[in-house]
């Protein structure tokens, strides 16, 4: 069984396992070969046998963009327009995104705060709120970073998310396709974006299982672009719930490390420690124009560090 699990995140409905399989696995391996060539390099050692690089054959992808795939023919079914934001939750985590866009690219204007409070004011004028939805957009997609994203997909994204956390058998379904792949043979669970919301909740949903489930014994978990730190939106709805303010930590899993562009506006909160735990290891990296995508992420140094410290059992070390 794998030893490596990678967990996707939004966009992917149209994609499938075995596509993932694809332009995964190359980066994953190759982010832990660059790790090893610099640790080598750091101690005046030769690259070779720096790091073991997981096998193909040790790495598997966790699947789940099919539950958001539309059903029947419609061309439109994903022709999200401004108007399609109807939830409050859908409203507060595009505004959240958006005030993170704009502290991180000074060509994004600020949202107008003035005359508001808040998602609850908004609500309480629905022609206000589309305005406002309109606005964001506009600033969203001409953000340096996510220049060519068109509204629809922004907005499709967002609805992923957000029908993960109230969607009870989205979320059960979802959570099965993570958990199928997690064997006493697991030793590193690597997620990206909506992923690392599943990631956690399956580890959680493991350890307070009983039978075969109580073997598990993951060595490192490593979230990438995360949005777990969003208190309002995404915290404060997890499975199992924070105690007093703060997360639980899943009794089969060693280490944490959590890593983030630093204009990642997904990862609207990139220190996550002070919600989950000092034990999680909280880093930064730069990603280039695509803050987000799940490759950069994967062929950075920092990740694939995190990944051989798993499968070597150094991470708790």
């Amino acid at each position: 069984m794998a030893r490596v699990v990678f967990v996707h995140g939004v966009g992917k409905q149209y994609l499938s396992e075995d596509s993932l399989v694809r332009d995964i696995v190359p980066e994953l391996r190759g982010g832990v070969r660059l790790a090893g060539a610099e640790a080598a390099a750091r101690v005046g050692a030769g690259a070779d046998g720096a790091v073991a690089v997981p096998a193909p054959e040790d790495i598997a992808v966790a699947f789940y963009g099919d539950l958001f795939r539309p059903a029947g023919t419609r061309a439109d079914d994903e022709n999200f327009q401004a108007a399609d934001v109807e939830s409050d939750l859908e409203f507060e985590l595009l505004m959240a995104w958006w005030a993170e866009a704009a502290r991180t690219d000074p060509q994004v204007p600020a949202p107008d705060e003035s005359g508001t409070r808040g998602t609850v004011g908004w609500a309480a004028a629905q022609g206000l709120r589309l305005k406002t939805v309109r606005r964001a957009l506009d600033a969203l997609t001409g953000a340096q970073f996510l220049e060519g994203v068109r509204d629809r997909v922004l907005i499709g994204n967002l609805k992923q998310v957000v029908r993960y956390l109230t969607d009870p058998d989205i979320r059960t379904r979802a959570q099965a396709a993570v958990a199928a792949h997690l064997t006493p043979d697991t030793r590193v669970v690597v997620a990206h974006s909506l992923g690392t919301v599943l990631a956690y909740e399956a580890l959680c949903a493991a350890a307070a299982a009983r039978g075969e489930d109580a073997d598990l014994d993951v060595r490192m978990l490593v979230t990438l672009g995360s949005p777990l730190g969003m208190r309002g939106v995404v915290l404060n709805r997890l499975r199992p719930a924070p105690v007093d303010g703060r997360a639980v930590w899943p009794r089969n899993l060693r280490a944490w490390t959590n890593i983030a562009d630093t204009t990642d506006i997904v990862a609207v909160v990139r220190e996550i420690a002070p919600a989950f735990g000092p034990a999680v290891n909280d880093l930064v990296v730069h990603n280039g124009t695509h803050m987000h995508d799940a490759t950069r992420y994967l062929t950075a140094i920092e990740t694939g560090r995190a990944i051989a410290a798993g499968l070597a059992g150094t991470a708790d070390e």
